[in-house]
């Protein structure tokens, strides 16, 4: 072989071997991007199922969140918003008061915004029923980013709550201090021998005997919805005849009834209509029922029917329903709460009484296994409709 064939062959040979080896980092560095990228995809599909499990939870959340840029431009908002806010349909890259349509968040946000301070509001929205939000507005920590945190929070149950408890007090304090004062003139009156005809003392005795029976029906319905709130009332359940419960309750309010005339019609079945139940319970439902129709109906020739009927799913259908004046739409949802009292047409905006009656109404029945509905026209009618079974079968569900 001569030298340049020698040559050459040697050259051919570092080419090959170039060529190899750099296929071969090709293929190395294709591994390896492979590799990364499956690595990325990983990461990302991580990151999706985290971000997609953070969202989950957030949407699971009682308050709606909502995240603005420096901007107020919302960048996210959780589901839990568009149930609170029912205008809203979609937030996403509107500015915040397009994308709430409430002014009142706006400004709160801007505020925030300009004052690098957290801020809150209570903001009522003008819908049936009322609702009330509390919304809180702070900067965004430095790691998310430059912006505006919101979280609306419904408190319209709790802050309702807290008027009704102050009312109740005072109200309590009221329907207490008036009988108190009046048994208490009565009997110091007595005791200083003002009154010496039995005539006389006789009308004392009787006015202070009124008024201690109203005492005891004060403090009966509290221990009685105290009794219906525990864990498992206890409940004498035995048959008994509902029409003679009904009238039994109708002869108690003879005075009222006597005093305001009304047109009482009752719908039985012929044989009568037993069920099981504690008829102390039932005493206390058509008491307040019948009782609140006469009370809150002051004109003469008021038309009031009790109604009662087999259901073929063995159930009793019990109809309570009046011409009255009803019970207002802004009232209607409340009427069941303990201590609510609606403001009525005829009253001045004078409220009455504890408010417990028809929150006894609801847990009675409740506890015998049953359930109650209410409809007003205001000027129109009232029906209170309960539907309980007729054999004794005692499930709780008082929330």
């Amino acid at each position: 072989m001569t030298l340049l064939a020698l040559s050459l062959a040697v050259l051919l040979t570092i080419v090959v071997v170039q060529w190899l080896r750099s296929r071969r980092r090709a293929a190395e560095a294709l591994a390896e991007s492979n590799v990364a990228l499956r690595r990325s995809n990983a990461t990302l599909q991580r990151e999706t199922h985290q971000r997609a499990k953070l969202e989950t939870i957030i949407d699971q959340l009682n308050e709606g969140i909502i995240v603005t840029g420096p901007d107020l431009k919302v960048q996210y908002s959780s589901r839990k918003v568009l149930t609170l806010l029912p205008e809203v349909t979609t937030l996403e890259g509107k500015s915040l008061i397009e994308a709430t349509r409430r002014h009142e968040i706006s400004e709160l946000a801007r505020a925030v915004w300009e004052e690098k301070l957290p801020k809150m509001i209570h903001l009522e929205l003008p819908i049936v029923p009322e609702r009330i939000l509390l919304v809180e507005a702070s900067i965004l920590p430095a790691e998310a980013g430059s912006g505006i945190r919101l979280s609306l929070l419904d408190v319209t149950e709790r802050i309702q709550t807290e008027h009704i408890r102050r009312d109740f007090v005072a109200n309590a304090s009221h329907e207490l201090r008036t009988p108190l004062t009046l048994i208490n003139g009565y009997t110091e009156t007595l005791l200083d021998g003002v009154v010496e005809e039995p005539t006389a003392a006789r009308r004392c005795l009787e006015v202070v005997d009124k008024h201690c029976k109203r005492i005891l029906r004060i403090v009966e319905d509290m221990l009685t919805v105290s009794r219906l709130e525990g864990e498992s009332p206890r409940l004498r359940m035995e048959p008994f005849d509902l029409k003679e419960c009904v009238d039994g309750v109708l002869e108690q309010l003879r005075p009222i009834i006597e005093s305001r005339e009304p047109q009482i019609t009752l719908y039985f079945p012929p044989n009568g209509l037993v069920i099981e139940g504690d008829r102390f319970y039932w005493d206390q439902i058509f008491t307040n029922l019948l009782e609140n129709a006469l009370k809150e109906n002051a004109r003469p020739g008021l038309e009031l029917q009790v109604s009662a009927e087999l259901r073929d799913d063995n159930t009793c259908e019990i109809v309570i329903s009046d011409d009255g004046i009803g019970i207002p739409a802004r009232d209607l949802p409340y009427v069941f709460k303990r201590f609510y009292r609606g403001l009525r047409h005829h009253s001045q905006n004078e409220v009455k009484g504890t408010g417990l009656g028809l929150s006894i109404v609801r847990r009675a029945v409740a506890a015998h296994g049953g359930t109650i509905k209410l409809r007003s026209t205001p000027g129109v009618e009232t029906v209170f409709t309960l539907q309980v079974p007729i054999r004794a079968s005692v499930e709780m569900d008082l929330n």
